[in-house]
């Protein structure tokens, strides 16, 4: 890669990262459900007018809207309200990757090798290492909401490469259309419509600025960029850089927040990220039906990795 092209993966990791310390600051100032279906508003107004139409079947829109706006953020945002810590968040959501390859081997008929396996099993340790330190002290439940919040994020993973939009951002736009109303009516059912009104009436810069960065900044750009990332490289090179994400949410979460991290803390960081890029890089062994006039693949052909996306 160009280091330009490098200096744009770091940057786009980098606001991936401190994107967690954001939505910490933003909880602050609204209920989680009416924020995240107010960051998906604000992602896809007025870009959905500007990327042109949709250039994958409305199924795969309205099933990853579903899955990654709804069910993923929704609990992301409701784990981190009730006290999961930002740095924290940041770490675990990334086992995502691991059950992005169970849901790939039911459907899509992946077989993980045993690098891919072993990284399974060792960032499930880490995960184990995160739920012995944060349940000393921390919020059990909160913990369990980001670890679901994950599994729903591997859901959403195999629906977008089901779907395989050839663009990204128009794919990632019209995906930020489906979760709008859904969220806002969960808003108003469960947090309540004064709340609601309460929230809006005291939106200020501070709230504004927090809607458009975790909006157009991580959405937007972020998605944009790393789009462009995608088409001038192979994934291969570009997704060892996600693993940058949990290094930034963390370090910005203890400087800006002031989260301490434990040593048992360090010690699920590594195992997870380890156990991340296992999984992630290692590649899965798929079933390939053979062209009439082609040779049988050889044994150990694998598929390019799957490239995990942050929030």
């Amino acid at each position: 890669m160009r280091p330009l092209h490098i200096a744009l993966a770091a940057l786009v990791t980098a606001v991936w990262g401190v994107n967690f310390v954001v939505i910490e600051v933003g909880l602050g100032h609204f209920p989680p459900l009416l924020f995240s279906a107010l960051r998906f508003l604000v992602a896809a107004l007025p870009a959905v007018f500007l990327v042109g139409r949709p250039k994958v079947a409305w199924k795969w829109i309205v099933g990853v809207g579903l899955a990654l706006g709804v069910a993923k953020f929704g609990l992301l945002f409701i784990g981190m309200d009730r006290g999961m810590p930002a740095g924290l968040s940041s770490l675990v959501l990334q086992v995502q990757a691991v059950f992005t390859a169970l849901f790939a081997a039911v459907a899509l008929g992946e077989r993980p090798g045993r690098i891919r396996v072993l990284g399974m099993v060792v960032a499930l340790a880490g995960i184990g290492v995160a739920a012995v330190d944060e349940g000393a002290g921390g919020p059990v439940l909160a913990f369990v909401l980001v670890i679901v919040a994950a599994a729903c994020w591997g859901v959403s993973n195999v629906l977008t490469r089901k779907a395989a939009p050839p663009d990204s951002l128009n794919f990632m736009v019209w995906v930020s259309t489906v979760p709008v109303i859904p969220l806002l009516g969960l808003s108003l059912l469960f947090e309540g419509w004064d709340r609601d009104v309460d929230a809006l009436a005291a939106l200020d810069w501070s709230g504004a600025g927090i809607i458009v960065y975790v909006a157009w900044i991580t959405t937007v750009f972020g998605f944009g960029a790393w789009g462009f990332l995608l088409r001038h490289h192979p994934a291969s090179s570009v997704a060892p850089f996600t693993l940058l994400v949990p290094v930034f949410g963390m370090s910005s979460a203890a400087l800006l927040l002031g989260e301490s991290v434990s040593p048992l803390r360090w010690c699920a960081a590594a195992l997870l990220v380890g156990g991340v890029a296992l999984t992630s890089l290692a590649g899965a062994r798929r079933p390939r039906t053979p062209a009439p006039d082609s040779p049988e693949p050889k044994p150990g052909s694998e598929v390019e990795p799957e490239v995990a996306r942050a929030a």
